[in-house]
């Protein structure tokens, strides 16, 4: 039976709106996260690290039986994570097909000293330098976003390489409320895919589900350029992604859980847990009511509660829906696993299942009522808030960093 030896790097990140969550920074030293390999049959193991890499061990299991196996014959998986080795490495086990990347890791890339990743920071600084002498941008400061643009570029088309399905690239978080800017930046970022030789419909530009955003979305998916719209956290929301045809939606399932949160109640069964409860609403609406719109959750919680071994309680509770990105930590215990996964989610349930009788706004929300929902719905109104100052954030550090080189 072939078994697969899945290892992986893991560092954790610094940001504070992410400190619940373990992202990966590029260069960072090599651990194991699982126990030694004790088969009881002969083993075919595949070695993802380099045989130097003597602090990792083997953590092997069937491929056939682990958890991981099973969540991917249900659901298309993505890593999220910007760094490249540990791309490399989850491709190779056939399980991940894509990869999720967002500004903290295209900041963290561009911060990190490591020589891999700092050969994509001065070919952007170059690049951006040439085009503000030719007189194709104005100023310095369009040449800073552009060279910000094309590191994340770089870093795209290297995970294209490495993976079968889509890499995520961000618009500015900066323009979240900016739907024209948003346009002329998508725009140059798939231009900028193409001339490298990177096909639009491999890319996902990302915008957040701001109203300019899903609007900016509509106009994109248009002109054939595919949109993941991220930091949702109310139906709402999704609704609204699917009835403009955006083809992918970011539902923060974790962070949903965390504002419903309360001194007096902090831990759910899986199945309750309010983060699962949302996706799952979203999932059943686009059933329901036809809407291909593909719902990937992502941003993971212990619905139990921490230390308990409760880390997949999410995932586990979602199996089943369209797509789930993941980070390498999280796939590393599903692989260690070979307790049975049932399919949780399954699309012949919408019917049953799906809370709402009809489609809201008659089948398109007016931005009126739009807002208006999104003002009832405390928690989309407050995470998504707090999701867009963290990932400016983020931006502001790579800025400066970049700004630095002019």
């Amino acid at each position: 039976m072939l078994r697969h030896c899945l290892l992986l790097s893991l560092a954790v990140s610094a940001s504070a709106f992410s400190a619940p969550l373990l992202a990966l920074r590029p260069g960072a030293a090599k651990f194991a996260l699982g126990g030694a390999c004790k088969p009881s049959a002969p083993v075919v193991s595949r070695r993802l690290f380099s045989a130097g890499a003597s602090n990792v061990r083997c953590s092997a299991v069937a491929a056939d039986q682990s958890q991981l196996a099973q969540l991917s014959s249900m659901t298309t998986l993505s890593v999220d994570t910007g760094d490249l080795t540990v791309i490399e490495e989850l491709a190779k086990t056939g399980f991940i097909t894509d990869a999720t990347t967002n500004p903290l890791f295209v900041s963290q890339a561009g911060l990190s000293g490591d020589p891999r990743y700092m050969a994509f920071v001065d070919e952007a600084v170059d690049y951006a330098k040439a085009k503000l002498k030719s007189g194709e941008v104005n100023g310095e400061g369009e040449a800073v976003a552009l060279a910000m643009d094309r590191l994340a570029v770089n870093l795209g088309r290297e995970i294209v390489k490495l993976v079968k399905g889509y890499v995520s690239t961000e618009v500015d978080p900066r323009l979240s409320f900016d739907k024209e800017e948003s346009l002329v930046r998508a725009r140059r970022i798939i231009k900028m895919y193409e001339d490298e030789g990177v096909g639009r419909e491999r890319v996902l530009i990302k915008l957040a589900a701001t109203w300019e955003g899903i609007m900016a979305a509509a106009e994109l998916e248009k002109e054939g350029i595919r949109c993941n719209l991220t930091l949702i956290f109310g139906l709402v929301q999704a609704v609204a992604c699917a009835q403009y045809g955006a083809h992918l939606i970011s539902p923060f399932t974790g962070r949903i859980l965390d504002w419903h949160k309360t001194p007096d109640k902090t831990t759910f069964e899986p199945e309750e847990d309010p983060g699962v409860v949302a996706c799952e609403q979203m999932f059943y609406y686009y059933k329901k009511f036809g809407h291909a719109t593909i719902c990937m959750p992502a941003s993971w919680r212990p619905s139990r509660g921490a230390g308990g071994g409760f880390d997949l309680d999410e995932i586990r509770a979602l199996a089943g829906s369209d797509r789930m990105t993941i980070p390498p930590n999280l796939l590393q215990q599903l692989a260690d696993s070979t307790e049975p996964l049932p399919q949780r989610l399954k699309a012949p349930d919408a019917a049953a299942k799906c809370v709402q009788g009809e489609e809201w706004g008659g089948g398109k929300l007016s931005e009126k009522e739009f807002r208006f929902r999104l003002n009832q719905d405390g928690c989309a109104t407050e995470k998504m808030g707090e999701g867009i100052r963290a990932f400016v954030a983020e931006t502001e550090k790579l800025q400066a960093a970049i700004q630095s080189r002019f």
